[in-house]
Order: C-alpha cells, then sequence, then structure tokens
C-alpha cells in the first residue's frame, strides 16, 4: 500500500492573535517545515495544503521536496484543506492527514503508524495518547478517497470515522504526541516553560 501523507496547513490561526502557528519555533525550525521534513524522512511522499495568503508558509518549505497545494476557499473550513490535498493524491494511495500543529510528533511516531499500515491496510489508523484519548495523525486507506472528497464543513472527516468507526484502529504514541494541539500564545508559552517540547527527531 502506498501512504501519501497529507499536512493540512491552510488554517487562519486566528487564535495566535496575529502570530502563525504553523511558524512556530520547534528544535529549531519552523513547525510546517519541521513536520515535512519527518515526512519526507519517513520515506513518503508529502503534499501541504496552504492558504493562498500566508507566503511566510510558503517560504517554511522552500527547498524541501514537497508538493503544495493552494486552497482557494480556505476560509470555508477544513473540509476545503482535505478535499483540495485528496484531490492531489493517486487515487490508489491511502492518506495520512497530519495536522500542521502537531509540535510534538517525531520520527519514530510516523514509523509507527506506517509500520501499523503496513500490518493492517484496510484499518483507519488513528494516533491515541497513552491513556487511550484519540488525536492525530490519523491514516485513510485508499478506498475511502471518495468519501474524503465528499466533505463539506469545518468539522475535517469526522464524519468518515464516525461511519466507518468498526474500522477505526487506534495506535498510542507517547506522551500527548497525539494530543498536543497549542491553538494560542499562551499555550504556546505554557509548553514550552514545562519544556514538553524537546521534539526530537527520534
Amino acid at each position: 500500500m502506498q501512504t501519501h501523507i497529507l499536512i493540512l496547513a491552510a488554517g487562519a490561526s486566528s487564535r495566535m492573535r496575529g502570530g502563525d502557528k504553523c511558524l512556530e519555533p520547534v528544535a529549531g525550525e519552523a513547525l510546517l517545515r519541521r513536520l515535512a521534513r519527518l515526512g519526507l524522512g519517513a520515506g513518503c511522499a508529502v503534499t501541504v495544503a496552504l492558504p493562498p495568503d500566508r507566503p511566510a508558509r510558503d517560504a517554511a518549505l522552500d527547498g524541501l521536496a514537497v508538493t503544495r497545494v493552494t486552497v482557494a476557499d480556505a476560509a470555508k473550513g477544513m473540509a476545503a484543506s482535505l478535499v483540495a490535498g485528496v484531490s492531489a493524491l493517486p487515487p490508489d494511495a491511502a492518506v495520512l492527514l497530519v495536522l500542521a500543529d502537531l509540535p510534538m510528533l517525531d520520527a519514530a511516531d510516523l514509523a509507527t503508524l506506517l509500520a501499523e499500515a503496513a500490518a493492517h491496510p484496510d484499518a483507519i489508523l488513528r494516533g491515541a495518547d497513552a491513556g487511550g484519548a484519540a488525536g492525530h495523525p490519523v491514516l485513510f486507506p485508499a478506498d475511502l478517497r471518495g468519501e474524503l472528497l465528499a466533505l463539506t464543513g469545518d468539522e475535517g472527516a469526522r464524519s468518515v470515522l464516525r461511519r466507518h468507526a468498526g474500522r477505526v484502529r487506534l495506535v498510542p504514541l507517547p506522551a500527548g504526541h497525539a494530543t498536543t494541539d497549542l491553538d494560542t500564545p499562551e499555550d504556546w508559552a505554557a509548553w514550552r516553560k514545562a519544556g514538553s517540547g524537546a521534539g526530537k527527531d527520534r
């Protein structure tokens, strides 16, 4: 099974009050660049869904062999990013959805998910914390492409997960790697103060 990584980075970062969480430094580089680089390092093709009005996000990807997809209607919600990104992928590819605000995700996490995909090619794989709380990334097998392309609004792929709950397989990742989502400057400051984000490329 061929797996492509789709990084959803077309959001507005509206709660950052002028900042951009995609560009927050993690382990010495912009978070968006770090995630793209980790995806490439995992041996996957990487596609990044980007908004039309954030040139700094484009610039953060310079020099990386990623496919960039501009989401003209990004303001309509996450589904627009999903549809634009999935449309750019080969029809027979599984898609590993990575949100562009997962600062603790590392190389070992991606390797774990890809190994699970090889072992369970028909399952929907969802990153989770040690306590079983579901998070991200989420891997969808290729047969669900049509349902992803039919999404609308701002709920992302939750409706697809609900319809196929019996196929969902949680994949435990360390600590808060699957569930840490930092939306405000205060969130980022607290996370850094706690020393939670070494962001090592394991």
